[in-house]
């Protein structure tokens, strides 16, 4: 049976969003809301003056428990693991023996034995088998969850929102994670999101998941918004999408990531890739990914040739399209690393034209993430 012939998944949440009046397509795998009757235009706008209510169910959670577990997942992604602090959280990537970037995540530490993972939808099952390959019979616990649904709200609102539901939560810092009741339903919260807004992510038991969103919009100023708001909210975040920023055949050096990594992991390595990493870090990486801005109105989307003004081509557009906040077009894309410094120069061929544009500083509209 081809991909295309394998039928779709659907989240808890599937029969609220088509009350909602939800737009659903195919997204990895899932039968996912990309907009609702406001459509992607308002609900960005709205997930940067107000708050939005995003079912991010589709994505995977992952347990692991074990005296070793931090140390174990330090030898899968370069970040500094066993140093987080407990109810932290980090963001890093799983690396292949070619420092290629095999899947994006975040790590959060419940307890000293005990990690939380968020793995990313279209690669769930193979990072899971990827865990279970390098950590099985080595930690007492590794749990793919299948019975608890990802709701994320973001915006400037959503302290507000929490506030009313679950004071506890606004004392919460951004990348920290504890339990919290919102109306007597029990959440693993996270203050973080994939918009550049402040907001939590909440891992909720299926169960209880209509209710917990139920109540999230009740609240003044909520409303939903699906996954086309979620794409170019991140974009204009200067976040990578995996699959189009950010896959195998690109190092964290290559996609301007480094910061994932402390001093201690780039000296020590110990993670797949490492030596390939080292080097780059070192010398340089070939290529780098970077913000850039077309001139005029024209968006350049994915796949869009990259030239230098006398027409050789140096790359593509890996992520682009018009940036509603911006009020303009916005794009990210590689290109040599010559060629990546700010105010570089360059050519996009959009419909045959070779249009003005530049490499620019990332990100296209400020992060309000809330750190204190």
């Amino acid at each position: 049976m081809s991909e295309a012939d394998t039928p779709l998944r659907t989240v808890t949440l599937d029969a609220l969003h088509r009350e909602l009046g939800a737009k659903m397509v195919p997204f990895a795998g899932y039968s996912m809301p990309v907009q609702y009757p406001a459509g992607v235009l308002a609900e960005h706008l709205h997930t940067r003056t107000g708050a939005s209510v995003f079912d991010v169910s589709h994505m995977g959670q992952v347990h692991i428990r074990g005296a070793r577990a931090a140390e174990l997942l330090e030898t899968l992604v370069p970040g500094e693991i066993q140093g987080l602090g407990l109810g932290k959280t980090r963001y890093s990537v799983f690396t292949n023996d070619q420092g290629g970037i095999l899947d994006d995540l975040m790590i959060s530490k419940l307890a000293e034995d005990h990690l939380f993972l968020v793995i990313n939808a279209a690669c769930k099952h193979a990072d899971f088998a990827h865990l279970k390959a390098h950590l099985d019979g080595k930690v007492d616990e590794l749990t793919l969850v299948e019975d608890r649904s990802l709701v994320a709200l973001q915006g400037p609102g959503a302290a507000a929102a929490m506030a009313a539901l679950a004071p506890e939560a606004v004392a919460m810092t951004f990348m920290t994670i504890r339990e919290i009741s919102i109306d007597g339903i029990l959440c693993l919260a996270t203050r973080s999101g994939y918009t550049g807004e402040d907001g939590w992510e909440l891992s909720v038991a299926n169960a209880e998941a209509e209710r917990l969103v139920r109540t999230l919009l009740a609240q003044p100023g909520i409303l939903p918004a699906g996954l086309g708001a979620r794409d170019s909210l991140r974009l204009e975040a200067g976040l990578c999408l995996y699959g189009s920023d950010i896959d195998t055949a690109t190092t964290p050096v290559e996609a301007n990531i480094t910061w994932i990594m402390n001093k201690r992991r780039k000296a020590e390595g110990g993670f797949p890739g490492a030596a390939i990493i080292q080097k780059q870090l070192a010398e340089n990486a070939p290529r780098l990914r970077v913000g850039i801005q077309p001139v005029g109105r024209a968006p350049a989307r994915a796949h869009t040739e990259i030239t230098d003004e006398a027409g050789n081509r140096l790359g593509e557009i890996c992520s682009g399209g018009f940036g509603p906040s911006a009020e303009r077009p916005v794009a990210m894309g590689y290109v040599p690393a010559a060629f990546a410094a700010v105010g570089t120069k360059l050519k996009l061929v959009v419909r045959g034209k070779a249009l003005d544009a530049h490499v620019c500083a990332l990100p296209f509209v400020p992060h309000r993430y809330f750190k204190g």
